[in-house]
């Protein structure tokens, strides 16, 4: 699945660079239009009261990204359970990966946590990608102070 969008004057820091706050926003755009196409819309939102919560995050900023910078988010399922699914998203510009986030999402309603219903299981276990493997990245958790090599 594929999200684009433009880095904009007021998205740049004082180093002349995307601010690391803007690349977790453009995430959250990518996120959102998931959460689009499966099927877990505004009047879905409205008619069940459930929505999709982020419940852990993490973003590695690997390339700096500068002004007017045209963005591609590649976002891809890596799993899911009854009420869990687990996000890839990469962020390309010009063709080279300058960030990705992996994050784990809850489906939640009224009561808490609640299973994906049948068609929006059905929608995110089609933006799987069986065979495709992990990225080689994820699951990392941030390695102690003091670790050599660990830094890309």
């Amino acid at each position: 699945m594929l999200h684009t969008d433009t880095v904009r004057p007021e998205w740049i820091d004082y180093n002349g660079h995307l601010s690391e706050a803007y690349y977790v926003l453009v995430f959250g755009d990518a996120t959102t239009a998931l959460i689009e196409r499966t099927g877990m819309d505004a009047a879905y939102r409205e008619s069940t009261d459930c929505s999709l919560y982020t419940v852990e995050a993490h973003v590695r900023y690997l390339r700096e990204v500068g002004p007017d910078a045209q963005l591609q988010v590649h976002t891809r399922v890596l799993g899911r359970d009854a009420k869990r699914l687990r996000l890839w998203h990469e962020l390309l510009v010009g063709g080279r990966l300058a960030a990705t986030e992996e994050l784990m999402c809850l489906h939640v309603g009224r009561e808490g946590a609640l299973p994906f219903p049948d068609g929006v299981a059905a929608a995110l276990d089609a933006l799987a990608e069986p065979g495709a493997g992990e990225p080689e990245h994820a699951g990392r958790a941030i390695a102690p102070v003091g670790e050599e090599g660990t830094v890309a």
